[in-house]
C-alpha cells in the first residue's frame, strides 16, 4: 500500500535534503511535486487542495526558512500533515455498552464485508478477549448467509442464523435476541451490499441502525476502488452516522488514494486495515505510523508489536537454550524459523515496516525474492527423513535427488537450501557462546 506515493514523496524529500538552505522558490517546487504525487495516487482533489495549502503555509513560513536543518523541518511538516489527513490518533473499537454491543457493517457489494465480519470476530476474541457472534442480514446475494455461516464455523465463532423467509430487519431482531440468550459480548451484523449506490440500500441500512442501535457503525470499503470508494463512503456518511471505516484489500493497493481521502470526506476515522486474505489479517490503523511508512521511515514499533504477538516465544527460548548448551542447529530448527517468517506475513510485510535507503522500497526489495521461496524451502525440508533433518551431513548426491523429487523442485533448490543452512549454522555456532542467550533473555518463557 502507498508504494507509488511513497516512492514519489521520498524523491521529493531527497531533493530537499540535498539543499543547504531552502528558498521560497525551492519550497514551491517541492510542494508542486507533492501535489503531483498525490494526484497520481488518486487522492480526492479537495483533499489534495487542503493538504497542499497547509504544507505550503507552514513551509514558506519561518518554520522552514529559518531552520538550521530546513530539509528536516520540511519532512517534519509533511509527516505531521500526512498524519492529520489520515486521522489523529488511533481510533479504537468502542465496546463500552451493555452486552451484546452491536457492530453494524455497511458497504457496497464486493468490498469484503462478509470476510471482514469474520476477521473482526477473530480480532475481538484474540485481542480484546470478548465473545462475538456473527449474523448475516444479506437476503440479496445468493449464498451470502451460507458463506458467513461457514466462515463462523472455520473460526469457531457462533453463527446466529434466522428462520427462512424473514426480511433483513426481522433477521436482525432475531439475531439480537439470540445473542442476549447466548450471553455474547458482541454481535456483528453483516448487511447487504449492492453493485451501486441506491436509495433502497441506504434506507435499509439506516432503518436497521435505528432498530438495533449499534455502538459501532463501520463502513467497509475496498481500497483498490479509488475514487469510487471515496464517493461511496461520502454517500453513506451523508445518511448514516458512521463511527469508523475499515479499508480492505490494502495488500493489493499500490496507490493509497482511498486511505488518504476517506477520513477527510466522511469525517469518520479509519479503524482497521485488511492486510490479506487470512482471518487474522486485520490490523488497527495507526495514522502516525502509516505516515512514517509513506515517507520511508518505516514502522519499527509496529514490527516489534507484530513479532511479540505472532512469534512463538517458547520455541525461540528452546532454540536459545539448545544453541547455548552447545547442541547443533539442525534443519528442524531452520524449518521452524522459516515458518515463523511466513507467519509474520512474509518478507515484503517485514520489509515494509523497516526504514529503507533512498531509492529503495519494500516492494522493490521483495521483488528480488520469489514470494513462494519460503513455502518451497519448507517443502524441501518436509521431503527429508527425520534422521536427515537431524543430521544434514548425511545428505549426499542421491539423497538430494530424492528430496528434490519429493518436493517437486530441481536439485539446485535443495543445494541452495543446504548452503543457506550451513551459513546459518555457522552464525548460530558463534552466537552459542552466550550471545543468543543475552539477545533473547527478555522473551517470555526464557529461563534466566
Amino acid at each position: 500500500m502507498f508504494a507509488s506515493l511513497s516512492e514519489r514523496l521520498r524523491g521529493v524529500l531527497d531533493q530537499v535534503r540535498g539543499r543547504g538552505r531552502l528558498t521560497e522558490e525551492n519550497i514551491e517546487d517541492a510542494v508542486r511535486d507533492v501535489r503531483r504525487a498525490l494526484i497520481e495516487a488518486d487522492v480526492a482533489l479537495p483533499v489534495i487542495r487542503d493538504f497542499v495549502a497547509r504544507v505550503r503555509e507552514r513551509a514558506v513560513g519561518a518554520e522552514v526558512l529559518r531552520s538550521l536543518t530546513p530539509g528536516q523541518a520540511f519532512i517534519k511538516i509533511l509527516h505531521e500533515q500526512l498524519t492529520a489527513t489520515l486521522g489523529e490518533g488511533v481510533a479504537e473499537l468502542n465496546l463500552r455498552h451493555q452486552p451484546p454491543a452491536v457492530i453494524l457493517l455497511a458497504g457496497l457489494q464486493g468490498a469484503g464485508k462478509t470476510t471482514t465480519a469474520a476477521k473482526l470476530a477473530v480480532y475481538i476474541r484474540e485481542r480484546l478477549g470478548k465473545r462475538a457472534g456473527l449474523a448475516s442480514t444479506d437476503t440479496q446475494r445468493p449464498a451470502a448467509m451460507l458463506q458467513l455461516e461457514r466462515l463462523a464455523a472455520s473460526i469457531d465463532v457462533p453463527y446466529l442464523g434466522a428462520e427462512p423467509g424473514l426480511g433483513p430487519l426481522a433477521i436482525a431482531d432475531q439475531a439480537l435476541k439470540a445473542a442476549r440468550l447466548a450471553q455474547l459480548d458482541v454481535l456483528i451484523l453483516d448487511t447487504a451490499g449492492r453493485s451501486r449506490l441506491d436509495s433502497s440500500l441506504l434506507d435499509e441500512v439506516r432503518e436497521m441502525r435505528e432498530r438495533t442501535a449499534p455502538i459501532e457503525t463501520l463502513f467497509v470499503v475496498d481500497s483498490m476502488a479509488g475514487q469510487d470508494a471515496v464517493n461511496a463512503a461520502q454517500a453513506f456518511a451523508a445518511v448514516l452516522p458512521l463511527t469508523g471505516v475499515i479499508l480492505t484489500k490494502t495488500d493489493g493497493d499500490a496507490r493509497g488514494g482511498a486511505a488518504l481521502s476517506v477520513k477527510a470526506v466522511t469525517g469518520a476515522p479509519i479503524k482497521f486495515l485488511g492486510t490479506g486474505e487470512a482471518v487474522n489479517e486485520l490490523e488497527p490503523f495507526h495514522p502516525d505510523r502509516m505516515a512514517s511508512r509513506i515517507l520511508g521511515m518505516g514502522d519499527v514499533l509496529g514490527l516489534v508489536e507484530e513479532v511479540q504477538r505472532k512469534a512463538d516465544h517458547a520455541a525461540a527460548a528452546q532454540l536459545a537454550e539448545k544453541i547455548s548448551s552447545g547442541k547443533q542447529f539442525d534443519l528442524n530448527d531452520l524449518r521452524a524459523q522459516l515458518e515463523q517468517i511466513s507467519g509474520l506475513g512474509g518478507v515484503e510485510s517485514m520489509l515494509g515496516k523497516l526504514p529503507l535507503p533512498a531509492g529503495m522500497s519494500a516492494e522493490k526489495l521483495a521483488g528480488q525474492v520469489d514470494p513462494r521461496m519460503l513455502r518451497r524451502q519448507i517443502a524441501i525440508i518436509n521431503s527429508m527423513t527425520p534422521r536427515e533433518r537431524r543430521r544434514p551431513g548425511l545428505i549426499d548426491g542421491s539423497r538430494r535427488k530424492r528430496i528434490a523429487a519429493g518436493a517437486g523442485l530441481p536439485v539446485q533448490a535443495v543445494n541452495q537450501l543446504l548452503k543457506q543452512y550451513t551459513q546459518m549454522q555457522k552464525m548460530m555456532k558463534k552466537m552459542g557462546q552466550g550471545g543468543l542467550r543475552r539477545m533473547l533473555r527478555g522473551l517470555p518463557g526464557f529461563g534466566r
